[in-house]
């Protein structure tokens, strides 16, 4: 055994085959596979009997194993670890008598140094095998073509990884002896210390260690590399190993921060952290920025690692900063991150050192810095830690207001996520607010004044008691007396010791500064003696100098006056001579108690006037917030929601209008937005607080009431689906319906406006529950319609509207074609509704006209014939008129015309009776019409279905004998029983049409009788001139309209001659809603007067625009009219003053956009309008209106086209002015490499219009942008090619320019003529027009018919923006233009315009 030769740790298995020279071990034979279970028998007996030593003459054997690991079977392998455990284990347990032995051999422990780096080479080469096979085979069990192949990996896996933490603990027990004996007490060799910790490293590079089930596996790997950290000085080798395992596997890095913060929390070696640290902070920047594997491995542990030990990580942050400067942005998201980390958990308590407070600001600017960071990702991050930062209350308040403004600011970020993270933050800054739970600044803006003022009254108080200022000549006057006395005294024999006492300084400055501070003292007499001796010994020098004639009594006090108020006036600022009452004055003001209440008074306003600065800022992000419900992006608009939630907890009076705007998202098409709103209702008013089940009723009631004050009727029906919604789930309780219901009866005190509230919730409850209505409706009758009712009709229309949710909405029916919901003619609802109407008739009130609407209609919804009902309404009503007409005649003679009546010459009636007969005819008519087409349309149908199935069962049985017969016939038979179906149903619309047509308004109906009075009123403005009389004239004439095409024919040049020329917004808008409802009912007829729908456009009022605006959109997004030539009056809308109309511009080309190409084939069209000089628009309106169309552009295949066709343009522009606004729209195109390819194959077209500095910048803009999108190698000289073309072509023109400016004649574009600023755009109504204007047009193919005759065909090809809806190849898309065909001089291109000059 002494003999043995030494056995060395190979760097690879392969070397222990060589011969390393004298006194080394080498492997004299590697057995084949089949001799090794025998071998390993051998061993074990050896093992049995000579212990861990036996490996000496059998590490052959186990080293065949490793050798043909491959290819054995797996209980070969299985019997060599289980061997190889058995003797590490057993020399493990034997070590430390060996160790402890003083009188052992070195023969002995070489023998046992050789067996322990034997068997642990074996071991940890068995283990390292294990482990690659298990890697291998786990990667076969994922493919998906062995998936049913269960236990294909089975034996070796399970067994490895059952048996893997009880080998590593095995040496971890072994590394935590005292080896260094066995090297003879020097250190552990390295490479039996890289020998031990390799496997760990090994068994670490497998991703699937994270996982939950191996937690004991990690858990004993880092124990195992603690020891050889404590026992074997494994620092320097760990750190470079984990520094190259976190650069090459991601996986690893929460790993090793777990690991790091046990060893140093446990084991104490918190060195190793700053080690990792510092050999992190020395990587190159540069060099991260190329390698993302490595920097995502880095930066994810140093943030796991700064959560874990904080405080560590401070000590070492230094070492980190510069990457805060690198360009790797995933870096400064860690470093970051981990000061965030020190913020939250090591420098947020209340008692900091100076210097811990300075390391906590200097964190919170660099944070803040980075919160506008090149980079989005690090923005947001940042956004991000500041969240927490605030929900751990970390932040110090002084930083509160600049960190609140920084998120604020970030609202406007171009990035999605970073704005969702500011908001984040700013409903965090809410919840976790140190100020107020109410934030209203309105509440906060009293209690500040009331403070300021108190605090400006004590520190007045505080100033007068200091000494007051006396001028020092007064203050000299005062003294003199007894100044004069003293200096009489100097005179008179001297006292013993005065000489002595006072001596003369030896400069005349040191003598001065002890003469005034002896005045000072009130020690005149010294003073006087002093400034005698100073006139003796200063002669001739300032101050000490006095007239000659003067009295040497007179001289003293001339120089004592001049030294006290000279010294008093330099010093006054300052150090005010005081007397002694001065001074107990001042003592008195000094004292503890008042300075700490003037302390205490001035944090308080410094602490409201916080609270009040935060409010303003919470204030002003809820307008931008707001603006962000209708982003395109989901998690934007969530979060603008959950924050409104939020600040509804604080009563911010701008929260409620928060809400109400989330409203309409209730109609989102995506599920999580609609969702949001409801969860967002749910919380802010289905969860009160209060305890009683009455009480949380009589709060969610309240609630919602306040809601539906002053809400428009969009709002309304969007509450209504959200309460439906929580209907149908039972989320609203049994208890709110019950009062409600009291409220409505009135057993509930309430006011009118709650009662009100109260029917409209019980209308929006019946969407989901009918029966709610349906098993009260006597009650809504009896209480809503009664006699009370003519003193508000408010109320009774909200139960009509509530009681129709029964005809929009009935029960389930049990069959298909069961007849509908409908209530006999003799009902009593009817029977009130017609009183009520009648009854309010002749009153004059403004919400008659809206009741007797919903009246109208709910008669013709639920009432068996309807007809009749209204007829005998319109006949009483009527028959009331003229019995106040007659009333009216007979009154003439003896009292005039009232100003509140209409008169023709005849006779006279009140305005209001005119206006409620008026109304009631039109909305008759219009409901008529409705009812015909749909109710009566539907029942005709459903019976004739009805009949039809009758007849089919009755010849049922003849079809199966026809059947056996003739499979020809049944064919034919339901080919004839289809067509007699279709014909049928023309058959009855033809029939409902002719009743509409020829009956409905002929002499012998009812609406034949009204005709001619509205006719008179509407052709009669100057007669008829009351504003309402007017609107609701037009808007009947409308309906009558809708009855009869006939009659709709005729008069339409009426109502366009109205819409243009009436001076009433309110005339002009009630005919565009009517223009829209009859171009969609009679289409043809309409067409011809679209040039005047677009007009209105341009109308001066903003009612009148807005109305048009939405008029146009449902029209334009229905096909219903042509879009070519006038769409850019739409466009215009996007500069509009009002808001509201600018909305309504943008929601329009947004729905557009939503239709294919649509936006794409209308630019050039609305490019070519716009930027004609006599569009009157201005070019700074035409870049707003360009910048929003042009986000619609998202397609390569456009963006192509679209730069070629606006480089073509450039060959028919006329004006500057449009070479600017062309090559502004090029700047809002993203050029690709194609897109760069148009740009120089079309140059020749702007070449010459490059000398404009405005044109040449735009181009550069393309070009500067273009290289910060990523130019390819390829195209990086195309894009420099064309570069210096456009810099030649540009001074090339600046120098023609001044050639031409010298003398030459060339002749340069004229400028374009603008039309004077102002009203420019906004047209006003002309009254110009001829009654030629409103002749109706002839139809389409006679104009282009009459047109074609008029102007000779053109031979010259023209470049024109066409439509690329059937065209979409790339070839079709391209604008072509053969040489023969090119202009030679700029000539015009325009379309031709559908709006008439005015």
């Amino acid at each position: 055994m002494a003999a043995a030769p030494e056995f060395h740790l190979p760097l690879a298995p392969a070397d222990l085959l060589r011969d390393g020279g004298p006194g080394r071990y080498v492997v004299r034979e590697v057995l084949p596979a089949r001799e090794l279970p025998p071998a390993l028998a051998e061993f074990r007996a050896a093992f049995r009997a000579r212990g861990a030593l036996a490996v000496l003459q059998h590490f052959d054997c186990m080293y065949s194993v490793l050798h043909h690991f491959r290819t054995v079977g797996t209980a070969v392998k299985e019997d060599a670890l289980e061997l190889m455990r058995h003797v590490v284990s057993h020399h493990s347990n034997e070590l430390p008598t060996i160790l402890s032995n003083s009188g052992l051999s070195h023969a002995d422990r070489a023998a046992h140094l050789n067996a322990l780096k034997m068997n642990c080479y074996l071991l940890a080469g068995l283990m390292d095998a294990f482990e690659m096979e298990t890697c291998n085979s786990s990667g076969l069990e994922a493919d998906p073509g062995r998936k049913n192949r269960k236990n294909h990996a089975k034996a070796p896996g399970s067994l490895w990884e059952e048996e893997r933490e009880p080998l590593l603990q095995l040496l971890t027990q072994l590394l935590q002896l005292d080896l260094r004996q066995l090297w003879g007490g020097l250190a552990v060799e390295e490479e039996f210390v890289s020998l031990m910790t390799g496997s760990c490293y090994r068994i670490l590079e497998n991703p699937s260690i994270g996982l939950q089930r191996y937690r004991l596996t990690r858990e004993a790997v880092t124990h195992l590399l603690a020891a050889a950290l404590v026992h074997c000085d494994h620092m320097f080798s760990a750190t470079l190993k984990i520094t190259q395992m976190l650069q090459h596997f991601e996986h690893v890095a929460p790993l090793f921060a777990q690991a790091v913060s046990l060893w140093a929390k446990e084991y104490g070696l918190k060195s190793l952290v700053g080690e990792l640290l510092r050999e992190i902070g020395q990587k190159c920047p540069q060099d991260l920025a190329r390698e993302a594997s490595g920097v995502k491995g880095y930066a994810t542990f140093i943030s796991e690692l700064a959560e874990q030990i904080p405080a560590l990580v401070l000590a070492n942050m230094s070492v980190l900063l510069p990457h805060l400067d690198g360009e790797s942005y995933t870096m400064r998201n860690a470093v970051l991150a981990a000061m965030a980390e020190a913020l939250v958990q090591v420098l947020s308590r209340d008692q900091l050192e100076r210097a811990a407070r300075a390391t906590r600001d200097q964190f919170l600017e660099v944070l803040q810095a980075h919160v506008c960071d090149v980079h989005s990702f690090v923005r947001s991050r940042v956004l991000q830690l500041f969240t927490r930062i605030v929900q751990h209350k970390a932040l110090p308040l002084t930083q509160f207001q600049s960190v609140v403004s920084l998120a604020v600011g970030r609202l406007k970020d171009k990035s999605v996520i970073v704005v969702k993270n500011a908001i984040q933050l700013l409903a965090a800054f809410l919840s976790n607010n140190p100020f107020s739970s109410k934030l209203s600044c309105t509440d906060l803006d009293k209690p500040l004044k009331k403070e300021v003022q108190k605090l400006k009254e004590m520190r007045d108080r505080s100033r007068p008691t200091a000494a007051p200022v006396i001028a020092p000549e007064e203050e000299w006057e005062a003294m003199l007396p007894e100044i004069r006395a003293a200096t009489q005294q100097l005179f008179q024999p001297l006292q013993k010791g005065e000489e002595e006492v006072l001596e003369v300084e030896e400069t005349v400055e040191k003598t001065v500064e002890q003469i005034t501070g002896l005045l000072k003292k009130l020690n005149y007499k010294s003073a006087a003696r002093l400034t005698q001796r100073a006139l003796c010994h200063f002669q001739g020098k300032e101050p000490f100098v006095g007239p000659g004639e003067e009295s040497e009594e007179a001289t003293i006090l001339g120089v004592l006056k001049s030294l006290y108020t000279g010294s008093c006036t330099g010093e006054s600022s300052e150090d005010p001579p005081r007397d002694s009452s001065s001074d107990k004055i001042e003592e008195a003001v000094q004292e503890e108690q008042p300075q700490t209440e003037l302390v205490k008074q001035e944090m308080l306003v410094q602490y409201l006037q916080d609270a009040y600065n935060f409010s303003l800022k919470i204030t002003e992000a809820l307008n931008l917030i707001s603006k962000m419900m209708y982003e395109n992006s989901v998690s934007v608009v969530q979060e603008a929601i959950e924050f409104f939630v939020t600040v509804s907890q604080f009563d911010v009076p701008q929260a409620l209008l928060g809400v109400r705007r989330m409203l309409p998202l209730i109609w989102s098409k995506e599920p999580g937005i609609k969702e949001a709103v409801l969860n967002a209702y749910r919380q802010l008013y289905l969860s009160p607080s209060e305890d009683s089940e009455r009480a949380k009723a009589q709060a969610l009631v309240h609630s919602l009431s306040l809601i539906m004050v002053d809400a428009s009727l969009g709002t309304i029906q969007c509450l209504e689906e959200i309460i439906s919604e929580f209907v149908q789930k039972d989320e609203i309780k049994p208890a709110v319906t019950q009062l409600l219901w009291e409220r409505f009866t009135e057993k509930s005190p309430c006011s009118p406006l709650e009662r009100r509230a109260a029917v409209m919730l019980l209308g929006m409850m019946a969407r989901g529950k009918p029966e709610i209505i349906g098993s009260n409706l006597e009650i809504l009758v009896t209480m809503g319609l009664s006699e009370k009712a003519c003193e508000d009709y408010r109320l009774p229309q909200e139960v009509c509207n509530v009681i129709s949710k029964l005809a929009s909405n009935p029960k389930p029916a049990l069959e298909k074609n069961s007849a509908p919901f409908r209530l006999p003619q003799n009902h009593m609802l009817f029977g009130c509704l017609s009183e009520t109407v009648s009854k309010g008739f002749a009153q004059p009130s403004s919400h008659w006209i809206p009741f007797m609407e919903s009246a109208v209609t709910l008669i013709y919804q639920l009432a068996e014939g309807a007809e009749e009902i209204c007829a005998d309404i319109l006949h009483v009503c009527s028959q009331q008129a003229l019995e106040k007409l007659q009333e009216a005649d007979e009154q003439k003679a003896d009292a005039g015309d009232s100003p509140c009546r209409v008169s023709d010459g005849a006779g006279s009636l009140p305005t209001f009776l005119l206006l409620h007969l008026v109304s009631l005819v039109g909305q008759v008519a219009l409901q008529q019409v409705a009812y015909l087409e749909v109710s009566v349309s539907a029942e005709l149908r459903r019976r004739r279905i009805l009949k039809e199935e009758k007849t089919k069962k009755k010849s049922d049985t003849s079809i199966r004998k026809q059947r056996a017969q003739s499979t020809g016939n049944e064919t034919t038979m339901e080919e004839e029983l289809g067509l007699v179906g279709a014909t049928a149903d023309d058959t009855e619309a033809e029939l409902i049409r002719s009743i509409c047509e020829t009956e409905l308004l002929d002499g012998k109906h009812l609406f034949s009788a009204f005709v001619p009075l509205v006719l008179k009123i509407c052709n009669n403005p100057g007669l008829y001139s009351d504003s309402a009389l007017s609107a609701a004239t037009a808007l009947t004439l409308g309906k009558l309209c809708m009855v009869s095409s006939e009659f709709c024919d005729s008069h339409l040049r009426l109502l366009f001659t109205m819409m243009e020329k009436s001076t009433l917004p309110g005339v002009r808008s009630n005919l565009i809603i009517a223009a829209g409802d009859l171009a969609i009912r009679y289409p043809n007829l309409v067409e011809p007067w679209t040039s005047h729908l677009y007009a209105r456009l341009r109308d001066p009022c903003p009612s009148v625009r807005q109305t048009a605006g939405l008029v146009m959109t449902h029209l334009i997004l229905k096909d219903m009219v042509k879009v070519k030539g006038q769409v850019s009056e739409m466009a215009t809308l996007l500069i509009d003053p009002e808001e509201e109309i600018v909305g309504v511009a943008q929601n329009f080309f947004g729905e557009l956009a939503n239709k294919g190409n649509a936006v794409y084939n209308l630019l050039p069209d609305i490019i070519s309008h716009l930027s004609d000089p006599n569009s009157g628009i201005e070019e700074e309106s035409f870049h707003t209106i360009m910048r929003h169309l042009f986000s619609y552009i998202t397609k390569d295949k456009q963006t192509e086209s679209l730069v070629e066709k606006l480089c073509q343009r450039f060959r028919t522009a006329r004006t500057e002015r449009q070479y600017r606004d062309l090559s502004h729209c090029l700047t809002l195109l993203p050029v690709s490499d194609r897109g760069l390819h148009k740009l120089q194959d079309n140059y020749d077209c702007f070449a010459d219009k490059l000398q404009d500095p405005a044109v040449y910048s735009c181009f550069q803009t393309v070009l500067a942008r273009f290289r910060r999108a990523g130019v390819k190698p390829e195209t990086k000289a195309l894009a420099e090619e064309l570069e210096q073309k456009l810099s030649a072509s540009h001074n090339r023109g600046l120098d023609s320019t001044e050639t031409c400016q010298d003398g030459s004649q060339t002749p340069m574009p004229a400028p374009a003529k603008r039309k004077p600023i102002g009203s420019s755009r906004r047209q006003p109504l002309s009254p110009a027009n001829t009654d030629d204007d409103f002749v109706t047009p002839p139809s389409r193919t006679l104009r282009n018919h009459k047109r074609a005759q008029k102007r000779p065909p053109r031979k010259k090809a023209i470049v024109t923006f066409s439509s690329d809806e059937e065209n979409n190849s790339e070839d079709e898309l391209l604008a072509e233009l053969r040489e023969e065909e090119t202009p030679t001089k700029t000539t015009p291109i325009t379309r031709s315009s559908a709006r008439r000059l005015r």
